[in-house]
């Protein structure tokens, strides 16, 4: 008669499939999550029940998780589908972004005061590329004859577990998604900016340290966050210069299915419910819209 297997075995198996359909870094995420979460608490059960994940779940939302961490994890094992509650989000995540002034004050600086690392964060507030993408860019992924960014590779650190000993490896990879591969027009100032560099440099090298070797997010990170506090300006996480290009291009009015690609979102909802917030004005009007109509 077959033995019913632990929790932990299942997941030693499930390792050996997963490995071959997944990138990298989404298997080494999934690891990481499953040995520091779900082993510890299920590890040697045969059988789980669903209130005793009911309850997993609401220790790991008081403990800061976020839902959407803890529901991916629902989705990595084939089980019987537990019917799992979660609590109705109720607080509204406001996105950080620069004010319009701030910005300028910023891209002013950095055409004043240039460096390969400085043109990094003009790029981002150009185009809204992530900390990993703008970190993978190379020359030959700049195209200024027709003013194009190609948005083709990220760089990520990802932590592995192999044999029981964790560790980090650096890695040049595709986008998270296949919208995230992409074409960003460049604005003129850009342009102007980077056509000199394009005759002189090696395309393959790296745009924000102009050699053979990256700069990883990290170090990229702790550089900005040093140019925000040489500039005064209030602290930012690095994303707040994508949620900048994107507020920037929904005030110009541009149509949201453009900005969504111009990000590289998976689907247009993701940018509605992040930048298109109707204001009290706008809500006025389109009541009396509605009214006017019915006359």
């Amino acid at each position: 008669m077959n033995k019913r297997k632990t929790f932990s075995e299942v997941v030693a198996l499930w390792k050996i499939d997963k490995r071959q359909y997944v990138k990298k870094s989404s298997f080494s995420a999934y690891i990481l999550l499953t040995e520091n979460h779900l082993l510890p608490k299920f590890g040697d059960q045969q059988l789980i029940e669903e209130a005793e994940v009911q309850t997993f779940v609401f220790q790991k939302l008081d403990q800061g998780l976020s839902q959407k961490t803890i529901k991916d994890k629902n989705k990595w094992l084939e089980h019987q589908p537990f019917d799992i509650q979660f609590p109705t989000e109720r607080e509204k995540h406001n996105i950080e972004v620069l004010s319009r002034s701030n910005q300028k004050k910023m891209m002013t600086y950095i055409q004043e005061h240039f460096t390969f690392r400085n043109l990094g964060v003009y790029i981002c507030l150009s185009s809204g590329i992530r900390i990993g993408e703008v970190c993978a860019l190379t020359w030959e992924d700049i195209d200024t004859d027709n003013g194009i960014i190609n948005v083709r590779k990220t760089i990520q650190r990802i932590y592995l577990i192999e044999d029981g000993q964790r560790k980090t490896e650096l890695i040049l990879d595709t986008p998270k998604t296949k919208n995230s591969i992409r074409e960003i027009p460049m604005s003129r100032e850009l342009i102007r900016m980077l056509k000199p560099f394009k005759k002189i440099v090696n395309p393959s090298f790296f745009v924000l340290t102009n050699d053979v070797k990256p700069t990883e997010p990290r170090t990229y990170r702790s550089f900005y966050k040093n140019l925000m506090k040489e500039l005064n300006m209030p602290e930012l996480k690095f994303h707040g210069l994508r949620h900048s290009f994107a507020t920037r291009c929904i005030e110009s009015k541009c149509d949201y299915k453009t900005v969504s690609v111009l990000l590289g979102h998976s689907n247009i909802t993701t940018t509605l419910n992040l930048y298109v917030h109707p204001n009290l004005e706008q809500k006025k009007k389109a009541i009396d819209q509605m009214f006017r109509a019915l006359k």
